[in-house]
């Protein structure tokens, strides 16, 4: 059934949403992706559509779709900002997500808006309690 909680990931420096993105955060772009338990929710990963480059999403609105075997799920910003990339590689191995969800299958890069909406956001530990 999966792996156990035990054995997932959860980057101390990155942040997190109850929708389960991660953000990490460098100067004023951020690198947006879902996290370890997301995908492992979600199974197989086979699409992830994107077509809000260049546009301005405010924190919570949705910026894209991931398609599981079973399920479409609505991926949502952490923070405002206008999505700058999509990550590419995507489009053809979108299973990168299942294989590397913080590393190689991080999603999108964000022009930050407003740095002071990162306050908000959960920790590490916080979002391991969510998920627990």
């Amino acid at each position: 059934m999966g792996q156990k909680f035990s054995d997932m990931n959860f980057p101390e420096e990155l942040k997190y949403t109850k929708d389960h993105e991660w953000i990490r955060v460098e100067d004023d772009i951020a690198t947006i992706g879902i996290t370890d338990f997301a995908q492992q929710e979600l199974g197989d990963i086979v699409y992830v559509e994107v077509e809000t480059v260049d546009e301005e999403i405010g924190q919570g609105e949705v910026f894209g779709t991931v398609e599981a075997v079973k399920t479409v799920s609505d991926l949502f910003m952490p923070i405002s900002g206008t999505v700058a990339s999509f990550n590419e590689a995507l489009e053809s191995n979108p299973e990168i997500v299942n294989e590397d969800p913080y590393g190689k299958g991080w999603m999108i890069t964000v022009n930050i808006t407003d740095k002071s909406e990162l306050d908000g956001l959960m920790s590490a530990a916080e979002y391991q309690e969510l998920v627990s």
